[in-house]
């Protein structure tokens, strides 16, 4: 069973998918199907829970959505109408069954079971507040947190109680939440990360991305809006606010990389705007050259984009397998070496004696950039030219993506003529960060209150990070609870 990212290990993963259903017969396999359209974001595992109106029903696995609820065995164990589910990479906890979402609980209100896409950047103090209180986790997942300050709210109510629970964490949530009493789906205040509402007759589905709707029949909604709430309980929907307004800053990254192409966000055709960053990037860093090239797959858009801007032609000089999960572990380095060809290879032909441009989305530990450089030339490439459609990546991600330690990062320990060294190119640019924002629309960043969190070019994290200003590591979340004395 695959359980890492089958496309690249040098790319900054994915956060996670949530897909939930209410008030439609089959929901598991619905929902089953909506995680199918999801899988990019997540890789390591997946899970579904259901509610037959008495019983939670709950499957949770290693591995993809496919081979684990493909069988009919699994879904006739999913009863009910309604339905949620999660695909899942590990950004705090062990990649373990127990930390595979959704997660559950009986609270003193009934059966609660969440999913959750985001990171909780207070989640280590509030845990060791809970632990000594008298809290017992289940999961090393910062996402039971919510669930033991749900449990431990004072306030009457189960959507009180909620409410309390989201005000005490930080960070970047978008949550499905099922209970007995229906299904609440929310966004954090400042709607990191992405959360969609569409309509499949009378059935309300929540989703991360809109291509998940299309997949599934559904027809989009809306978003749900930064700090909302949408309370979903029969055929009643109704929406509350329970935070102050805030200038909303959706991660950029999701028109980089993360969503799948065929998906919209916002007013924005996320194939449309990866073409804009390729068309800005080649005005901003034009090279002489024979072929453009992408890095499959993620850097096709902005490849055709470039090419157009150009009028350098565009070719696929490389060829991906899709048929290849986890390069297989071999004892040798050399072998090991050529685990990069089980996923890539030259178009050799087409390449020799060419002088090319490699387009890709971005450049994190610069493992990755480094062999496909030197794939080109060992196939024959008179010039190896790359370009990159997002700013250099310079700082880690708090907020649900699973980006290396800031040591880790290329552009974190070089400048850019260390970078191009590094990788053996002729010439590395990036685009300008004023640049990303142009092709979504923008005339150029904004000094105060920019439209996007871009945390991970230019180091403005939008929220407090009490963890990491503590000294917390990520890894601590998987220590076992603090000994009270």
């Amino acid at each position: 069973m695959l359980t890492t990212n089958p496309y690249d290990d040098d790319k900054l993963r994915e956060e996670c998918g949530v897909f939930g259903v209410s008030a439609t017969e089959g929901a598991a396999a619905l929902v089953a199907l909506g995680l199918h359209a999801l899988q990019h974001r997540g890789q390591e595992a997946a899970g579904i829970t259901t509610f037959d109106g008495a019983n939670f029903h709950t499957h949770r696995a290693m591995g993809h959505v496919a081979g684990n609820f493909d069988r009919d065995d699994v879904i006739r164990a999913l009863p009910g109408t309604v339905a949620c589910g999660h695909v899942r990479y590990s950004t705090t906890g062990e990649t373990a069954l127990r930390n595979v979402q959704p997660l559950y609980a009986e609270l003193s209100t009934g059966g609660f079971a969440i999913a959750h896409n985001g990171n909780i950047s207070n989640a280590m103090r509030l845990r060791r507040e809970l632990v000594r209180r008298g809290s017992i986790f289940q999961s090393t997942s910062d996402t039971e947190t919510i669930i033991h300050l749900v449990a431990t709210s004072n306030y009457r109510t189960l959507l009180d109680r909620f409410i309390d629970a989201l005000k005490q964490i930080e960070g970047a949530y978008s949550l499905i939440v099922m209970t007995p009493e229906g299904m609440i789906a929310c966004r954090d205040p400042l709607g990191i990360r992405p959360l969609v509402m569409g309509k499949l007759g009378d059935a309300v589905i929540f989703a991360s991305e809109t291509v998940a709707l299309d997949v599934v029949g559904a027809t989009f909604v809306r978003a749900i809006e930064p700090g909302e709430l949408v309370i979903v309980q029969g055929a009643e929907i109704r929406s509350i606010r329970p935070f102050a307004p805030m200038a909303a800053r959706p991660c950029i990254f999701e028109w980089v990389y993360f969503s799948r192409p065929d998906s919209i966000v916002g007013d924005h055709s996320i194939y449309s705007v990866r073409k804009a960053i390729g068309a800005q990037l080649a005005i901003e860093s034009p090279v002489e050259a024979d072929l453009v090239i992408p890095v499959p797959d993620s850097g096709t858009p902005a490849a055709i984009g470039y090419a157009q801007q150009s009028g350098i032609p565009f070719e696929l000089g490389i060829i991906r397998s899709h048929y290849v999960g986890r390069t297989f572990i071999s004892p040798g380095d050399k072998v090991r070496h050529l685990g990069v060809k089980l996923k890539h290879n030259a178009n050799r032909a087409l390449i020799k004696g060419k002088r090319v441009i490699l387009v890709d989305d971005s450049i994190v530990r610069g493992t990755t950039s480094l062999k496909i450089v030197e794939m080109m030339r060992e196939a024959g490439a008179a010039e190896v030219h790359m370009r990159i459609a997002s700013p250099p990546t310079r700082h880690s991600c708090f907020y649900g993506v699973d980006t290396p330690e800031r040591e880790k990062l290329l552009a974190a320990k070089l400048d850019l003529g260390g970078m191009t060294g590094f990788i053996h190119a002729d010439s590395l640019n990036f685009i300008s960060i004023d640049g990303l924002y142009k092709a979504l629309g923008e005339a150029k960043r904004a000094d105060v209150r920019p439209k996007y969190c871009d945390a991970c070019f230019t180091g403005d994290y939008p929220t407090t990070l009490t963890d990491h200003d503590e000294g917390a590591e990520v890894d601590q979340f998987a220590m076992l609870a603090e000994r009270v004395i």
